[in-house]
């Protein structure tokens, strides 16, 4: 059972993009970060375990060339082996800085030279693998950033073609056990969850978990815990095992937390344990905290 703590303000709504919810834990500072976007800027806030709010500030799209301000489509946190960088991406680039928010290592221009007049140029899905940080585009590639141990010598080391149709999130499997045993969730606009083998793109288990749209999931592998946020303004906690003889993937549904009257944009575990979540909503001012009783 999960019961709602105190909430974090924010200085407007999410806005209503899927997985619109960032989450970096810092055991070792006694913080969590959260990051949320909301048109032209992303919110960076940090704050105590126990939710009270220490430090709030605004992260704006870097212009480039246009006229009007570029709206940001993701802000996320991406954990490497050596640091960690806040990737921001938008209509007209993708920025990187240092964890904290307060210094820009590396900015990429977006090239929309071979875009038709009907198309929409962005950078969304973001994803750390080793010393890497991939991060889709509108054209279907997938561009690959090599990251050095320090500093700012970031280099586009490749581009990865193949998808015909924009991309939108992208997930990785850095290591074994990085995703629960090469398992792959994916949400769709029927509400339901399917299940993969990540290796063969088998498909293991069908879920009907949401009445509406599914627009956030969040998975902690360290304990199999499956997370989904729908449309339907519900939140709800799976519980994934593997049955050791047939080897099938067995579900079992442990919590449903009903976030009334609010359009869900963003849900993440706030720790690798799965003992506690937020969720973000459209025109909701405010982080909301769960945790385990």
């Amino acid at each position: 059972m999960f019961r709602w703590e105190r909430s974090i303000p924010l200085r407007g709504s999410a806005a209503a993009l899927c997985n619109n919810l960032s989450v970096l834990q810092l055991p070792a500072r006694n913080l969590t970060y959260f990051g949320v976007v909301h048109g032209p800027s992303a919110q960076l806030l940090s704050a105590a375990p126990e939710g009270v709010p220490l430090a709030q500030r605004q992260l704006h799209a870097k212009e480039g060339a246009g006229v009007s301000p570029p709206l940001i489509t993701q802000v996320h946190w991406c954990v490497l082996p050596f640091r960690v960088l806040l990737v921001l991406t938008s209509h007209r680039g993708i920025q990187m800085y240092e964890s904290n928010g307060y210094t820009m290592v590396y900015w990429h221009a977006l090239d929309s030279g071979d875009a038709s007049p009907v198309q929409a140029v962005f950078a969304r899905g973001i994803a750390a693998s080793g010393h890497f940080i991939c991060v889709g585009t509108w054209s279907g590639r997938v561009l690959v950033f090599d990251i050095p141990a320090k500093g700012p010598n970031i280099v586009l080391s490749e581009e990865l073609a193949g998808h015909q149709m924009p991309i939108t999130d992208i997930a990785t499997e850095p290591a074994q056990g990085q995703l629960w045993q090469g398992i792959i969730a994916a949400g769709y606009g029927n509400g339901q969850v399917h299940l993969y083998e990540a290796t063969t793109g088998n498909l293991h288990v069908q879920i009907n978990a949401h009445a509406r749209a599914i627009c956030a999931l969040d998975l902690a592998s360290e304990v199999g815990k499956l997370l989904s946020a729908g449309e339907d303004t519900f939140v709800h906690i799976w519980k994934l095992s593997r049955n050791p003889e047939s080897g099938y993937i067995e579900v079992e549904h442990c919590h449903g937390e009903c976030v009334s009257d609010t359009q869900l944009c963003g849900a993440r575990f706030c720790d690798s344990s799965g003992n506690s979540f937020a969720v973000t909503g459209y025109d909701l001012a405010e982080i909301r905290r769960f945790s385990s009783v």
